[in-house]
């Protein structure tokens, strides 16, 4: 059953490359070889024209030669000078003739006597020159040379050749070499074949042409239409390589639209997390966003290839908490000054049974004004109500926690804001959040707000009595890029440094009392995202 699949299955990439080298490599080395053994047949053929010529040059020059033709070999010395050039030379015949091309000399002595089979006619010019020409002897490659006496007259001819049967005999004797060459090449290009298509089978997961295009079609679907940010990495690598990266992914991390995207390009907060294989969940702030990521590696035959990062926008989620923390606070607040109004209101109630009814007025008017001066103080200088309504919750909070916050006198902020109202009460509230939190550590707790307008710039500090932070740790918490603490709030000074960027502001940290925190925020409204 398995071998009749596998029939029916279609071959890999790898396999049908491996297939189509084969065929390749051997029809070259084939069509190498013939044209090998061609050339050398041509050669064989050149170098035997060469020396029948030399051959049949030196021996027309013997005197002997032209002697013998002119008392036409009476006593067959002529033809013993001949046979025995023929054997010493390994030629197949020495023909020696006269003007008449009566043959004189022949190896087969019934052949002398008889007229010569070929051409003399360049020969007769004075003129050396070979030619193939079927003989007495089969087809052969022969020289035909002039021979003159002593007078220099024209007496005869010698011609010297080599049958091609020879010829060939002795081709055939060095194929194996030509053949055993052809062999190897072919074996050296098979075992390269099968080296590249080894590599390109797991380069390509063995898969065939059409899972290939069946995954590419598929991939490109799902890239496209995922509402999370997909980044594939290849990690093994010296460099950490971008892969793959769809468009939610360029979208939420501001990368360029099309094309390849360099390592480099992502916030420097991901960089870290993005080469890690067991992030789950974790939390990294951007200038412009909150991201949720995580990654996994994948692997394929026991080898990581690469990590898979997603990416989820919490930017609103994380707005929308902020907001709802920041109501809770309220609400807590109120919950708790009501509940110490009703114990103020039972102590005037019984100061009054009791007759006190001075004593309870004087009680009454004083909490009345100590709580509703800092009311009108902050309407009447704060021209933004949320702002308000977050500064008088977190007072009330802070109470609560056994925290004194107390708001400058100098707060006041009379024009519209540089940035939303919603950016403004995340900014205000991590600050004083995070000052609360650190003021709970120290003996005295406390946390001073102010918020004030100069000519361009909107500046807020928030001091407590913590134990405070340097430039470097600043510059740690608010570039880690996500946070342990599992509430939002764990975001802290990540948060503010992103929206501060995006309002083109500035964040820094002062020693003075105790510790201090500063944000300016230039006036003239800026689009959120226009910021550095």
């Amino acid at each position: 059953m398995r071998s009749v699949r596998d029939r029916g299955r279609p071959l890999s990439v790898a396999r049908q490359l491996l297939i189509l080298q084969l065929v390749v490599f051997t029809v070259m080395a084939v069509v190498a070889g013939i044209l090998f053994v061609l050339d050398e047949r041509r050669e064989a053929d050149d170098a035997t024209a060469r020396e029948v010529t030399e051959i049949a040059d030196t021996f027309a020059q013997f005197p002997e030669v032209a002697q013998g033709i002119a008392a036409s070999d009476a006593d067959g010395d002529l033809q013993v000078r001949a046979e025995k050039v023929r054997t010493s030379t390994g030629v197949d015949f020495v023909v020696v003739m006269g003007r008449d091309e009566i043959r004189l000399t022949h190896p087969t002595r019934e052949e002398i006597g008889r007229p010569y089979t070929g051409h003399t006619e360049p020969a007769r010019a004075g003129e050396t020159f070979t030619e193939t020409y079927t003989g007495s002897l089969g087809p052969s490659i022969r020289a035909v040379a002039p021979v003159y006496d002593e007078a220099d007259d024209l007496v005869g001819f010698v011609s010297v050749g080599v049958t091609r049967t020879r010829i060939w005999q002795e081709f055939v004797t060095g194929l194996p070499t030509i053949l055993g060459v052809v062999a190897a090449g072919v074996a050296v290009s098979a075992a390269g074949a099968y080296l590249i298509a080894r590599r390109f089978r797991r380069q390509t997961l063995g898969l065939d042409a059409r899972q290939l295009r069946t995954l590419y079609e598929h991939h490109d679907a799902v890239l496209h239409s995922i509402g999370e940010g997909l980044l594939v990495l290849d990690t093994e690598s010296p460099t950490p390589r971008i892969e793959v990266v769809n468009d939610e992914a360029r979208r939420l991390l501001d990368l360029q639209r099309a094309g390849p995207v360099p390592f480099d390009a992502l916030p420097a907060t991901l960089r870290d997390a993005v080469t890690r294989h067991d992030v789950r969940d974790e939390i990294h702030v951007t200038v412009d966003r909150v991201l949720l990521v995580n990654s996994d590696a994948v692997r394929w035959d026991g080898r990581t290839l690469g990590t898979v990062v997603t990416l989820r926008d919490h930017t609103e989620l994380r707005g929308v908490l902020g907001e709802l923390d920041a109501v809770k606070s309220l609400a807590e607040s109120l919950r708790a000054q009501a509940h110490e109004s009703a114990n103020r209101l039972h102590t005037i109630i019984t100061m009054v049974e009791l007759g006190r009814t001075t004593e309870a007025v004087a009680f009454a008017t004083d909490e009345l004004a100590m709580s509703q001066a800092l009311i009108d103080r902050l309407t009447s200088s704060v021209r933004e109500p949320a702002l308000v309504a977050l500064l008088l919750g977190k007072t009330a909070d802070a109470s609560d926690r056994g925290v004194e916050l107390t708001i400058t006198e100098d707060t006041a902020l009379e024009s519209t804001p540089p940035m939303s109202t919603r950016d403004l009460v995340t900014l205000v509230g991590n600050l004083v959040d995070n000052a609360i939190d650190a003021a709970r550590t120290s003996e005295e707790q406390w946390v001073e707000v102010g918020i004030r307008q100069d000519e361009s710039t909107m500046i807020i500090e928030v001091a407590d009595s913590g134990p405070g932070m340097s430039a470097e740790t600043l510059a740690r918490a608010t570039t880690r890029g996500y946070s342990t603490k599992s509430d939002h709030h764990g975001l802290g000074l990540a948060l503010v440094n992103g929206l501060v960027g995006r309002y083109r502001g500035a964040l820094r940290t002062e020693p003075s009392l105790g510790s201090m925190v500063v944000v300016e925020i230039p006036l003239g409204r800026a689009e959120p995202g226009e910021g550095a």
